[in-house]
């Protein structure tokens, strides 16, 4: 596989991304409203000729969501033509990428994030030409990791996260991070409609590491989520 080179199953994917309305029907954006924003999910070739997908983790000093794991992306400002445009150049603020370097291939539908109000459009990109990617700025994004694929599709690395509330959802450990809520859960569904998931032991479940706050449920909304009807949900982008 070259640099240019798109993997056949993204660019399948990537195909149909608007038409899959069904794979988060729970997460219906409402008639009007929200707030807009968008997540880039980068996939790229590794030096190695796989491919690993981008992903950032936030600092653990900051008071909203620290140690997160998400995918780059945030909210779509009023100098942004579109979503894609915005999840691009959210991923250059926080990661320091090139730009020219990112084909955007097509989106997925919105996802509504409810009670913060913020709507997501989840962006597929391909990385053309990787470039050195860290983080900008410190004070906000502790690690930018590219994360080979291969260790996400690895059963032996994929598990249930359980909150203490009673939350349920898809849970990953790869590249040295622990992903959960929204971030895993989107990952999650992406790689299953990409067709590129193996079993793995769905009876397998972990806790939330300790830099998580078990109190703080702002990434219990997922687009695979099981939460009590009683907890009150909020969430934030990735």
């Amino acid at each position: 596989m070259t640099s240019s080179t798109v993997p056949g199953w993204l660019s399948a994917l990537a195909d149909r991304a608007d038409e899959l309305h069904d794979v988060f029907p729970r997460r219906v954006p409402p008639p009007v409203g929200g707030r807009r924003s968008a997540v880039l999910i980068l996939f790229g070739p590794s030096g190695s000729g796989e491919v690993d997908v981008l992903l950032t983790q936030r600092s653990a000093d900051l008071r909203s969501h620290p140690g997160q794991v998400a995918f780059p992306g945030g909210a779509v400002d009023a100098g942004d033509p579109t979503p894609e445009a915005a999840a691009v150049r959210e991923a250059w603020e926080e990661t320091g990428l090139d730009r020219d370097g990112v084909d955007v291939l097509g989106s997925m539908p919105e996802l509504f994030l409810p009670p913060s109000g913020f709507v997501v459009t989840p962006v597929l990109a391909w990385w053309s030409r990787p470039s050195a990617v860290g983080p900008v700025d410190s004070r906000e994004v502790a690690r930018v990791v590219r994360v080979p694929l291969a260790e996400l599709l690895d059963p032996a690395n994929r598990f249930t996260v359980q909150h203490p509330n009673g939350y349920a959802g898809p849970g990953f450990a790869a590249g040295g991070l622990f992903v959960w809520g929204f971030t895993a859960g989107l990952l999650a569904r992406v790689l299953a409609e990409a067709g590129l998931e193996r079993d793995w032991d769905r009876s397998r479940f972990e806790p939330l590491p300790d830099l998580v706050d078990p109190t703080d449920r702002s990434e219990l909304v997922s687009p695979d989520t099981v939460v009590p009807e009683s907890a009150p949900n909020s969430s934030e982008p990735a």
